[in-house]
């Protein structure tokens, strides 16, 4: 019989309905359950595409006896990560605090006042490496709640009076100088692996906020081996194991430091970062692999993330059928030999092996290869590859898929709606910008009420229950000023004004300008969560100051303008000492110290050919975080337009930074001069 999580619409918590637990979702119910029964809740986090999720929720949760212990005497929570990340955020700090690690599964025990006292990741079914088993937990903890309350509660009380006491060193509420900036790029290139390409060693987690940060400062600077960095990095991707060589798109990180295994997740976060990266890097260098890697990975995320009601799933997951019943990671993707010939026959099957790095040996399990493309010497036939891609293609269609995780984040999406658009423009794929218009559409429609406040997720055309947290705000705005750069539609500013206003009222703190990753009437936790460093995406804090600043440069707003100086003050602070962990922030201040740019171009329509020359070299302009504002004279959809005539009868662009404007011009190559960074 279903549980309690067959009404909820998280993908994840629909996973567990049928599990013997009572399972409850967060609530202030399940806490009510738990003090009128005298019980601890056990509470559980994680995500559907989470494959240690899977093995415990298979080896524990699925199990009858376990069941019936945990049903005892315990109330148990589960929580989707990615519907509430405030939740998970709070808890995984104390996991951290007091473990010195975290992931998930998060498991932690918790007393009715929703206190943590006692914390784990994954457990066993039966004791292992030196971990003991769930049932040794569950167990150890009830003896702990019935014979030593006293002591967990002084345990409880500990935790959350060592978090309240966790506040952020915020340094000075100045942006980074120049000086700030140069001693990041340092401290990367301490931390770069020069022969593989990425920062640091196992697992390697693509980084794409670093690498927007590297390209902005050699635009900036001009400093070579910031290019070179990042050029690299993306190219090391883009041929290792982690970029899916058939179908586009990235998995979530490589096992290895050579980018040959991939954890196979694909995240839309990921893929919609990494996108635009590869977009930007194009624009710097006019690399063809940037331009082929930017182009699949956004018809990827068209093709297989894209929801019926126009928005984009979060993820697919990293375990499917291997074909004898078995749910195995990454069987989708992999190939032995045989199979290659199966699909091929034996000649090309050779080539393909050799193209694609495919050995008898295996770079996974059980003789199986990732598919990669190494550098090789020689020649290929590119049509030849082409039509082995294809049928291969073709041939892994008939596989069974790995699961969808359908449910639309509102920040995820954001991301999607900058890549999309960025990627459509420069590309002249309109079907792009389309794609990026209804997701935008759909965000206004079902996730924005009508004071515009934002709802995190949806599924299904339904909007979800929980409210939007900072990095909803932030990305989403992020989007839409993405969208009105490249569509010329001024609404889309609009939308994100609203958004940004939200920011500078319920996410500000008034004294310091730092940011809070929920609301201020936002459900009160144990601590109000504040993390500005960037993780898997950028940050709430760090994605806010972005956007404050982008809509500051459109709007000439000096309180969205102050607002992101004061919250770059954080990246002050951390920027020289931990630059890979706060890629967006640093990527931001580069744009402060470029103005950034104001561009407005005016044309008697926006389809005419001289104008759209202008707009599109006006968006292939590198000048870190410049922004676009396309239009007729008449038009009083940007402000960035207003007394903006055509020089004599012909589409110009002006461009202004700093309070200071240069002479309009009616020259694409001027322009491309003047915004070449």
């Amino acid at each position: 019989m279903p549980n309690r999580l067959a009404h909820e619409t998280s993908p994840y918590l629909l996973q567990h309905a049928d599990n013997p637990v009572d399972w409850w979702p967060w609530s202030s119910e399940a806490f009510e359950e738990a003090r009128k029964r005298n019980v601890p809740v056990l509470l559980s986090v994680g995500y559907s595409s989470c494959h240690w999720c899977h093995v415990m929720a298979h080896e524990s949760f699925e199990d009858e006896q376990t069941a019936e212990y945990l049903n005892a005497h315990y109330v148990s929570v589960k929580v989707d990560r990615e519907e509430r990340p405030d939740v998970d955020a709070v808890y995984m700090e104390a996991v951290q605090a007091a473990t010195g690690q975290g992931g998930w599964p998060m498991t932690v025990f918790l007393t009715p006042d929703a206190e943590p006292f006692y914390f784990g990741t994954y457990f066993p079914p039966g004791p292992r490496q030196g971990m003991p088993s769930f049932r040794q937990v569950l167990q150890g903890v009830h003896q702990a709640w019935d014979e030593r309350r006293d002591e967990v509660a002084e345990v409880a009380g500990k935790i959350v009076r060592d978090l309240a006491g966790r506040e952020i060193s915020y340094g000075d509420a100045q942006t980074p100088g120049a000086e700030e900036l140069a001693q990041a790029l340092l401290a990367l290139t301490r931390e770069y692996d020069a022969q593989r390409g990425g920062f640091g060693g196992a697992p390697k987690f693509p980084p794409s906020m670093v690498l927007e940060f590297l390209l902005r400062h050699h635009a900036r600077t001009g400093a070579e081996g910031a290019l070179q960095m990042a050029r690299d990095t993306c190219e090391r991707m883009a041929r290792g194991g982690m970029y899916d060589q058939l179908g586009g798109g990235f998995a979530r990180y490589s096992v290895d430091r050579d980018w040959v295994v991939p954890h196979f997740e694909k995240m839309l976060y990921d893929n919609a970062l990494l996108c635009r990266v590869y977009a930007h890097l194009w624009r710097a260098t006019g690399s063809d692999l940037a331009r082929r890697v930017a182009l699949e990975t956004a018809d990827f995320m068209v093709r297989e993330l894209r929801t019926n009601e126009g928005g984009f799933a979060s993820a697919l997951d990293a375990d499917s059928d291997d074909g004898t019943g078995r749910h195995v990671e990454g069987a989708y993707y992999v190939w032995t030999p045989g199979q290659l010939r199966e699909v091929l026959g034996e000649q090309d099957a050779e080539l393909a092996a050799q193209v694609f790095g495919v050995t008898e040996e295996g770079t996974f399990e059980e003789g199986a290869s990732v598919l990669q493309l190494p550098v090789r010497d020689g020649v290929f036939d590119a049509e030849k590859v082409a039509s082995i891609r294809e049928r291969l293609l073709a041939a892994r269609a008939e596989r069974p898929a790995p699961g969808r995780d359908d449910k639309v984040v509102a920040a995820w999406n954001g991301l999607a709606i900058a890549a999309l658009a960025e990627t459509g423009a420069y590309f002249d794929r309109p079907d792009l910008v389309e794609a990026a218009v209804a997701a935008a559409d759909l965000l206004v429609r079902l996730h924005l009420d009508e004071q515009a406040r934002l709802t995190r997720t949806s599924k299904d055309g339904h909007a979800g229950a929980n409210a939007g947290v900072l990095e909803d705000y932030a990305d989403v705005a992020e989007g839409f000023l993405a969208l009105a750069s490249v569509t010329g539609e001024g609404v889309w500013l609009e939308f994100a004004g609203f958004l940004l206003d939200h920011v500078l009222v319920r996410f500000t703190d008034p004294e310091s300008g730092s940011l809070y990753d929920t609301a201020a009437d936002a459900e009160r936790l144990i601590r109000r969560p504040q993390d500005p460093t960037d993780n898997a995406a950028p940050s709430g804090w760090t994605a806010a100051a972005n956007a404050l600043l982008s809509y500051a440069a459109h709007t000439g707003s000096e309180p969205h303008r102050t607002a992101a100086e004061r919250a770059l003050g954080v990246v002050k602070a951390l920027g020289p000492r931990v630059p890979r962990f706060i890629g967006w922030g640093l990527a931001a201040a580069e744009a402060v110290l470029d103005g950034p740019r104001e561009v407005a171009v005016v044309g008697p329509a926006l389809d005419d050919e001289g104008t759209r020359s202008l707009h599109r070299t006006a968006l292939l302009g590198t000048a870190p975080g410049a922004v676009v504002a396309l239009g007729t004279p008449e038009s009083e959809e940007f402000p960035l337009l207003a007394d903006r005539p055509l020089v004599g009868g012909e589409p110009a662009a002006y461009v202004c930074r700093n309070f200071t404007c240069d002479a309009p011009t009616t020259e694409p190559d001027r322009l491309r001069t003047v915004l070449s960074g």
